[in-house]
């Protein structure tokens, strides 16, 4: 972006600057306060369970489907995934569409859905049979949203998914081949050249095309951020989501030792993407951009209170309860043929646990609403949550809306609490799924 704008009435429109002004020590405070709480509740003090509810009539749901198989398995990676072996995959597929049956039988109706991995396009042609079957099951989906690799895009299997998906989120991580290397990524998924011009080549193929780029990897200077930002622009997408690298308890030894960045050059990077892409796109959440403000994103949390997980290791929240579904793709073949979900474990959370997760999210998509918390629980937030507001406010990351008192404003130094709280929420969340992962032997492949 050039440093100074030239506008159609020939006024000068300084590019913009972000004021994040949170201190490092009150980001590491933070991020403390978050691993608290974090640890608290993401336990795995769930209780069994073989069903799921039937569904609210008046609540809005989005559908979840995973897709766990990779045909490489990257070390900074904690989702649940398998390496790909097809036979296996396709009769994945199969059961996959099996539940999703048994979901429309339960009553549930769907406005979204969104395809998550692992690898959703390793076998293109399952892939579009499922989603096939998902808008006849469903006739009220409006969207479905998808992810891949950059590899997959050369594909001529690909072209398969025009017409049935609407976003397709690639993982690109970044255009700069140091990082790829020192990721593993430039022999898996080719060069940051090659993957431009195949990310390209695929616009045609979707309405909305995500670029998915990370920071906070060790060597990832300030000019490397600003050239993958500047060849993800020149690609002109509808989105560009911008993740910070997470470390979890598993990944920790291989990741913080050896690909993360030091944590206080966080602050300063993130100051890089909000200065270059606010104005070219508008911010749909901490770290997600789009050309409109209205489309769905990675995060369909925000969107949609309740969602319903098909298929090994998703999750789902339905009436204030996390479900959990099986990580072993063997009982999840046996739960399927004996006409039974995947879901074996459940945890109910309280009233103020659930404000405490909206909250979060809130200030992640920057949409806190004390309308919402009225309408949703009854509650005055600035009560409600006395503590969580003060403190937010004490940072400057809140202000009230001065035409609407309704509405908060979430400040720049809000957005950086925003990312820094979820990517701990994130964090915990792949510490979950790494601890379910871990009984899984041989025989659950």
């Amino acid at each position: 972006m050039s440093p100074i704008i030239q506008s159609a009435s020939q006024e000068l429109i300084k590019p913009y600057q972000s004021n994040i002004t949170v201190p490092n020590w009150m980001i590491s405070s933070m991020e403390k306060v978050m691993q608290f709480y974090v640890d608290k509740n993401l336990r795995l003090d769930t209780i069994s369970t073989d069903r799921m509810p039937k569904p609210v009539e008046g609540k809005r749901y989005m559908l979840y489907a995973h897709i766990p198989f990779c045909h490489t398995l990257c070390s900074f990676c904690t989702f649940h995934r398998f390496l790909f072996r097809e036979d296996k995959a396709r009769e994945y597929f199969v059961a996959l569409r099996k539940e999703m049956q048994m979901a429309k039988d339960l009553g549930y109706e769907f406005q979204s859905m969104y395809i998550g991995g692992g690898t959703t396009t390793v076998l293109e042609d399952e892939l579009a049979r499922t989603i096939e079957l998902a808008k006849t099951l469903f006739p009220t989906i409006k969207e479905v949203s998808c992810e891949s690799d950059p590899q997959h895009l050369a594909n001529p299997e690909f072209k398969q998914l025009k017409g049935l998906v609407d976003r397709m989120s690639i993982g690109v991580q970044s255009f700069d081949d140091g990082i790829l290397k020192m990721t593993d990524r430039l022999d898996k998924f080719g060069s940051g050249q090659q993957t431009f011009d195949r990310i390209m080549a695929a616009k045609e193929l979707f309405p909305i095309i995500n670029v998915d780029m990370i920071f906070g990897f060790r060597g990832q200077t300030d000019e490397i951020i600003q050239s993958d930002l500047e060849m993800a622009s020149k690609l002109d997408p509808r989105q560009i989501t911008t993740y910070p690298l997470m470390i979890t308890h598993q990944t920790r030894k291989s990741v913080k030792g050896s690909l993360a960045a030091p944590q206080g050059e966080m602050v300063n990077q993130y100051r890089q993407i909000l200065n270059h892409l606010t104005g070219q796109y508008t911010q749909l959440s901490a770290w997600a951009f789009g050309k409109t403000n209205d489309e769905g994103f990675d995060e369909y949390v925000i969107d949609y209170d309740e969602y319903l997980g098909i298929g090994s290791g998703s999750f789902s929240f339905l009436n204030d309860t996390l479900y959990v579904n099986t990580f072993s793709l063997k009982k999840y073949q046996q739960r399927i043929a004996e006409g039974r979900m995947a879901v074996e474990q459940q945890k109910k959370y309280q009233l103020k646990e659930v404000m405490q997760y909206r909250f979060l999210l809130g200030m992640f998509s920057g949409r806190l609403s004390r309308k919402y918390f009225r309408d949703t629980f009854n509650v005055n937030l600035d009560t409600a949550l006395f503590k969580e507001m003060s403190s937010m406010k004490a940072m400057g990351a809140l202000k009230n809306d001065p035409v609407n008192p309704d509405e908060l404003i979430v400040t720049d130094n809000g957005k950086m609490i925003g990312l820094l709280m979820m990517k701990e929420f994130y964090s915990g969340m792949d510490n979950v799924r790494a601890q379910l992962r871990q009984p899984l032997a041989e025989a659950d492949m």
